[in-house]
């Protein structure tokens, strides 16, 4: 769902929030002003240019596949919380472990603390224009939808930014990237992760768009969490999830499934197109 609906707060409209409750998911055009996307795009850019290929472990990014088994989880990774690391995708290498690709065209991701490390990403989540004392472009005129206004409409009274990353979809190579919960892998007790993702380009179903599955937020489980793997410096597995499955509320639970998705969930997910700006 694109709306026109004209932003009237730094927040969401009434149709917006309503539309986000039923499906689970948003679609805000134009919620970065061009020269934001353009700052943004040129500091990625720097980094991927910038980052020492002679010290760096070479660890690949690996999602484990619909069962996670296989999931990135060495030191390097695990540690990047307050970190920015780069992370390489598994066909940038021959079968000896050669770099086979330049390295700016060979990195999955970029994470996962760009929000508190490097002052163009942390301007997304500037509360006010006190946030621009530094005179480091820390607060952005025409944002739209910010999502500090965002996280207290949808009700959040403590909102955190836990991680922040630039996902880089590079052609000829990438691994696919199964359905997934994010609470899976950024579980609170109870459930209550919500991403944020701003196009700095076009996404469409040609390059790999993000796909949703409306109102499944409502009656799919947290029925898996990743963990690091117990006694172990490295690793990570999945295990049954023993905390709570859903938020709090009556409008969660499994008896809410449709009974018109029941068996076709494959086929109801909805393509989310989206253009340059777009959160």
């Amino acid at each position: 769902m694109a709306t026109s609906e004209p932003q009237t707060s730094d927040g969401l409209t009434p149709t917006q929030l309503s539309f986000f409750q039923q499906n689970g998911y948003l679609i805000i055009p134009s919620a970065l002003p061009p020269q934001t996307v353009s700052r943004l795009l040129s500091e990625t850019h720097k980094l991927l240019s910038d980052f020492d290929l002679t010290t760096h472990p070479l660890t690949r990014f690996r999602t484990g596949g619909s069962s996670g088994h296989d999931h990135v989880g060495d030191d390097y990774f695990l540690s990047s919380g307050d970190k920015i690391r780069f992370f390489f995708e598994e066909d940038a290498f021959d079968a000896s472990g050669n770099l086979i690709k330049p390295k700016e065209q060979a990195i999955n991701k970029i994470g996962h603390y760009l929000h508190g490390l490097n002052p163009a990403f942390a301007s997304l989540l500037a509360t006010s224009p006190k946030d621009d004392e530094r005179g480091d472009g820390g607060w952005i005129e025409d944002l739209k939808a910010r999502p500090a206004a965002v996280a207290r409409d949808l009700g959040f009274k403590d909102p955190r930014c836990l991680q922040s990353m630039v996902i880089c979809k590079q052609p000829e190579i990438g691994g696919a990237v199964p359905p997934h919960q994010d609470s899976t892998f950024l579980y609170t007790d109870p459930p209550s992760a919500v991403g944020f993702w701003y196009a700095l380009e076009d996404a469409t179903l040609e390059n790999g768009c993000l796909s949703f599955l409306p109102g499944s937020h409502l009656w799919a489980p947290i029925e898996k969490r990743l963990v690091r793997k117990a006694g172990a410096n490295e690793g990570t597995e999945m295990v049954d999830n023993e905390d709570p499955r859903f938020p709090p509320g009556e409008q969660y639970g499994e008896d809410k499934k449709p009974d018109e998705v029941k068996g076709r969930e494959e086929e109801a997910y909805v393509p989310g197109e989206v253009k340059t700006g777009d959160l």
